[in-house]
């Protein structure tokens, strides 16, 4: 029952997070851009600006899909932010060739975050179940303990993953502000329409990282407050 409490409590703390975020992109979507410039157009000039000639914009389908591929080389933008020409388009842009400028810059936590990438990915989606099966055998098993040791230093791996993510979207979207702000690419008022939608678009990963905390220290009692 505590763990179902933990749950619903972080996810009714993502929901409203999540919520405030649509809200204030459909808010700085109507604040269109003085410039005229498109989502694309922005991330292409600053890629040029950075000396990046190697990486390319594209569109991606969806809402709030926007990501930097860095095997491909790719600042994928959706759709949304791609065409449209207003303060939260230029800043989603902005933020995802932060990345691009991170990766080209050799920057520490973006190397580390992307080498985690392949172990989470494995990791994250069994360790809940390694967790629970290992508890259920360690009532007739001592193996069944190790098991469920195991899948709780999975479930870590993702939690390691979820704070070193921090780090990586902070740094991106300063470096998509200082550079917003030192090409007066925008203006002030839109600018602060930039800097309010990657607030709330960071703070969706930090409940992301306190929830995989929150949910890894009840795991952890589980495993160890059970053991004789």
């Amino acid at each position: 029952m505590t763990y179902w409490i933990l749950i619903g409590l972080i996810s009714l703390v993502s929901m409203i997070v999540s919520s405030t975020l649509k809200n204030k992109f459909r808010h700085y979507s109507k604040v269109h851009l003085q410039n005229g410039m498109s989502g694309a157009e922005i991330a292409r000039k600053m890629l040029h600006d950075h000396g990046i000639t190697d990486v390319q914009v594209i569109s991606t389908p969806g809402m709030l899909t926007d990501h930097y591929n860095p095997a491909k080389k790719t600042v994928n933008l959706s759709e949304g932010v791609y065409n449209q020409r207003n303060a939260a388009a230029a800043a989603v842009a902005a933020h995802e060739c932060g990345h691009a400028v991170q990766h080209a810059k050799g920057y520490e936590w973006l190397q580390m975050r992307s080498k985690l990438v392949p172990v989470v990915s494995v990791a994250s989606g069994m360790s809940v179940w390694v967790i629970f099966g290992g508890l259920v055998l360690a009532a007739s098993t001592g193996f069944g303990y190790t098991i469920a040791v195991i899948g709780l230093a999975m479930f870590a791996m993702g939690t390691l993953f979820s704070f070193i993510t921090l780090p990586v979207e902070y740094d991106a979207s300063n470096r998509a502000l200082a550079w917003l702000k030192n090409r007066n690419v925008i203006t002030q008022g839109e600018l602060k329409g930039a800097e309010d939608s990657l607030k709330w678009a960071a703070r969706t990963y930090v409940v992301a990282a306190v929830g995989s905390l929150a949910t890894l220290l009840y795991f952890g009692l589980q495993v160890f407050g059970g053991r004789d």
